[in-house]
């Protein structure tokens, strides 16, 4: 299998996984500011034009949640769950898509991407209306994290994976966590997990 990635938000989770369960994937690195997502080689991969793909086979399989679980699946990890908490995982996953990321992932673009990449301020009208948002849904996680170890229940999922991806990055993104105790309890465990402080590979194999 080839896992093609580069150093985002959204290949950190499918990386993360790749990691943990230490499947075996040849890592390749897309360089995005040379516009390799954008040759028609990878467009036959992905015709979004994004990373990350995992190719396993005939399979060219993109978006990142179904990375992770076709990941845990091959593997027979219980990342994955085949009983009824996946409907659970699922509904945190749809969850972090249409609610959580969409802010959070906005002030890492605001404060991260914008300034390391583009070299432009970040949009103080943007942040705040992200930063409105980050609060009225980090209220609904933490409140559900309360008392429990992970999101479903006490055992690690691919959920955990996805909903927390942009807390490594909360000081630079200016996240504004510290209200939010059970979230930040939460985040300390998963930064127990060496596949989840470090996901990506050391030496990176580059697309041609």
């Amino acid at each position: 299998m080839q896992l093609y990635y580069a150093r985002v938000l959204n290949p950190r989770k499918a990386c993360a996984v790749a990691k943990y369960l230490n499947s075996p994937v040849d890592y390749v690195h897309v360089d995005l500011a040379a516009g390799a997502h954008q040759t028609p080689a990878f467009r036959a991969m992905n015709p979004n034009a994004k990373v990350p793909v995992l190719v396993d086979g005939d399979l060219n399989l993109w978006e990142s949640t179904a990375i992770m679980c076709h990941l845990a699946r091959k593997a027979g990890s219980d990342l994955w769950p085949r009983d009824d908490r996946q409907v659970e995982v699922l509904r945190w996953l749809s969850w972090d898509a249409a609610e959580f990321l969409p802010h959070a992932g906005a002030l890492y673009f605001e404060h991260i991407i914008k300034a390391h990449f583009l070299g432009v301020p970040p949009d103080a009208a943007e942040v705040e209306k992200a930063t409105e948002g980050f609060h009225r849904f980090a209220k609904v996680l933490d409140a559900h994290l309360d008392g429990r170890r992970y999101l479903v229940g006490d055992t690690l999922s691919v959920a955990d994976f996805a909903v927390g991806i942009t807390l490594p990055y909360a000081d630079a993104a200016k996240l504004p966590l510290q209200p939010y105790s059970h979230i930040r309890r939460w985040h300390a465990r998963l930064e127990e997990l060496d596949a989840w402080r470090e996901p990506f590979p050391a030496v990176e194999a580059v697309a041609a």
